[in-house]
């Protein structure tokens, strides 16, 4: 039965609170979309499909931990970093002095640069939205969007317009952290940039004004409790939340990381995508009991069918473990044999519980060879029979690995 399509109109969360957006944030928003409408054409209005909105306390560790999350969803993209975009000598000078640049700028700059192809996947986005306009001008993005996709949904350039997966992302430290942390940067620049000066090697590094002085650095992050904060907190409802302790080790903040952005298909697939793909389950599901159910299996075998079993035992400890352990090092062995005890799926489903359990992982490919036995004189063909070489390919901790480690 061919699949019932999917309306449209459900099939996108509803934005809330678009009726209740700032006057400010829509003059602005209408204003930018309509340049880039002009400029480009709505058609090539194609955005990133994954945005990750960093934001976080200053010295929380946004820069450290950026590849960190691009490698986590698999882009490969650099991150978008506002403050780089805003380079202007006016935009510096409100940044040195630990304020925010205007809103019509950052919107103009980050959404030129969200429809670049090399974001084409997804992007990290560090520094936006820090104000209540730019919150505003967001679920505005996202409604766009949403239309656009609607708008293409059914002709050849669907793909380029797809559901919109927007993650809010939090790296939180507390004042005290934030401003220790902060100086302590501006110490080590200081520090960096006296030995290049003193000894010609390397290159100077920018240093912020906030970095040095200590009233400065509980400023900014001032600023960034009573603007920013309140603005992303607003977005709990709406996008995905991600907020992170960041006080941590490098480890720490990682796994929260990690934790924070599971994949939910569920929440990112395309409603029709997901419900082709639902009966399937989940790895974490299938593992959860996957050491009782292989108990259960060889216990089974022995009761059941303690014959076969006994003749796989064998042949594992007579032909297969000799040539495991000569490779005990590499901790890869690849045996080839060609066994009429392998023909039957049972036995090889005894011999791969059997690895399992003692600890191996282990795979077997099964390979078809053709070997001519005669020639037929009539036809001067050549006959041959099927040789079946079963490839068993086992896999474990090496002491290579161990000594690596060590």
């Amino acid at each position: 039965m061919p699949d019932s399509p999917v309306p449209l109109p459900s099939a996108d969360p509803v934005q809330p609170g678009l009726t209740a957006i700032s006057e400010d944030a829509q003059i602005i928003f209408k204003d930018v979309w309509l340049e880039l409408e002009q400029d480009l054409g709505r058609e090539y209005l194609r955005f990133a499909r994954e945005i990750i909105l960093l934001g976080g306390a200053p010295g929380a560790g946004k820069g450290t931990n950026t590849s960190f999350i691009l490698k986590t969803r698999g882009l490969t993209c650099p991150p978008i970093v506002v403050s780089e975009l805003l380079d202007s000598p006016e935009a510096r000078a409100i940044k040195e002095a630990g304020e925010l640049v205007d809103d019509r700028e950052v919107l103009n700059l980050v959404l030129r640069q969200l429809i670049r192809e090399t974001y084409r996947d997804g992007a990290v986005l560090d520094g936006f939205p820090r104000t209540k306009v730019q919150v505003d001008c967001l679920r505005l993005l996202v409604d766009k969007m949403q239309k656009l996709r609607r708008e293409f949904y059914d002709t050849p350039m669907h793909v380029h317009f797809r559901r919109p997966v927007i993650h809010i992302m939090v790296l939180f430290v507390d004042e005290k952290v934030s401003v220790e942390r902060q100086l302590k940067r501006g110490r080590d620049i200081q520090a960096h940039n006296t030995e290049v000066q003193a000894t010609g090697i390397g290159e100077l590094e920018e240093i912020r004004a906030t970095d040095l002085d200590i009233d400065a650095a509980q400023k900014r992050y001032k600023v960034f409790k009573d603007q920013t904060w309140e603005a992303l907190q607003s977005l709990k409802e709406t996008f995905f939340y991600h907020l992170i302790n960041a006080t941590g080790s490098f480890d720490d903040v990682e796994g929260n990381i990690v934790k924070e952005l599971a994949y939910q298909s569920s929440l990112e697939l395309d409603p029709k995508t997901y419900d082709r793909l639902r009966h399937l389950p989940l790895a974490r599901e299938i593992i959860v009991h996957a050491r009782q159910d292989l108990v259960r299996r060889l216990d089974d075998y022995e009761f059941d069918q303690p014959e076969l079993f006994q003749h796989v035992v064998e042949f594992i400890d007579q032909k297969i473990m000799p040539i495991v352990v000569r490779h005990a090092i590499s901790g890869l062995a690849i045996v080839n044999r060609e066994d009429a005890l392998l023909d039957n799926p049972t036995a090889l489903a005894m011999l791969i519980d059997i690895f399992s359990d003692r600890g191996y992982h282990a795979v077997v490919d099964l390979h078809r060879i053709e070997v001519p036995q005669q020639v037929n004189l009539e036809t001067g063909a050549i006959e041959c029979r099927e040789k079946k070489v079963y490839r068993i390919t086992i896999r474990f901790r090496g002491s290579e690995i161990r000594r690596g480690q060590a």
